[in-house]
């Protein structure tokens, strides 16, 4: 379980207020702002380019913004002068490419990260993997290379190398846009487990279907804006033409 005592039932987590992000002349990101309470689940739905992915990136600081405000688990992201190790042992990240070490066994790869960025001991460190890869159905894989497993096998065992940091909220960023419909299946059935344990995460994702289930709220990006947002309704119900017209609904 994450380890979220100290931050209060119903507070902010995660909260973007106005912010700005270019890269070049191309605007990304044009006055951003949405907030994430404890224990919900967010999900940022819309078209390749409309700046979803680069809204998720900016609040792990994976990219710097020109303007606006970021706080997550009350650090200042925008802050020139913030603590980025103690900003990513509070959130997690998983990204579509799983990003395991091939030369590393799984339980390697989960103990990396507790033992060097928090000073972890090895013993309390893998036992923290054991405990993770059971979370994520993967007990038996402890010992295997990251070839020897699927790619759901993997993507799962990425899930647990972020929860082994017992982060307070957990970011994921189209991460079953590589795999098939099967091990998609595995990947969200995992995601459902951590929303019913109360983790508070921003997905990224493509699959309407799941963000109709787990959704608390949805933000719609449309050309770098926040164009919608709401509850899960409005995939069923949308307001505006674009977002009709992006779920395949008409309007």
């Amino acid at each position: 379980m994450s380890d979220i005592a100290n931050v209060a039932t119903g507070a902010t987590v995660v909260a973007l207020t106005n912010v700005h992000k270019s890269f070049g002349p191309l605007k990304v990101l044009d006055g951003v702002t949405f907030d994430v309470a404890r224990g919900d689940v967010l999900c940022i739905i819309g078209r390749s380019g409309s700046g979803k992915s680069t809204a998720l990136r900016c609040i792990d600081r994976f990219e710097t913004i020109d303007s606006g405000e970021i706080v997550v688990c009350g650090r200042k992201v925008h802050d020139p002068a913030l603590d980025l190790r103690a900003l990513r042992q509070d959130v997690g990240i998983v990204f579509q490419s799983y990003n395991l070490f091939p030369h590393l066994t799984i339980e390697e790869n989960i103990t990396l990260a507790p033992t060097c960025v928090k000073g972890t001991s090895k013993a309390e460190a893998r036992e923290q993997a054991r405990a993770a890869l059971a979370q994520v159905g993967l007990s038996d894989k402890i010992q295997h290379y990251p070839e020897q497993l699927s790619g759901g096998q993997q993507q799962r065992a990425a899930i647990a190398r972020s929860l082994a940091m017992r982060p307070k909220v957990m970011l994921f960023d189209e991460v079953t846009s590589a795999l098939d419909p099967e091990l998609t299946g595995e990947v969200l059935k995992v995601i459902e487990g951590l929303a019913a344990d109360g983790m508070t995460m921003v997905m990224v994702t493509h699959e309407m279907g799941f963000a109709r289930s787990i959704a608390d709220r949805v933000v719609f990006m449309h050309r770098g804006k926040v164009h919608e947002h709401g509850t899960a309704a409005v995939l069923t119900t949308p307001t505006t033409p674009e977002l009709a017209q992006f779920l395949g609904t008409g309007l």
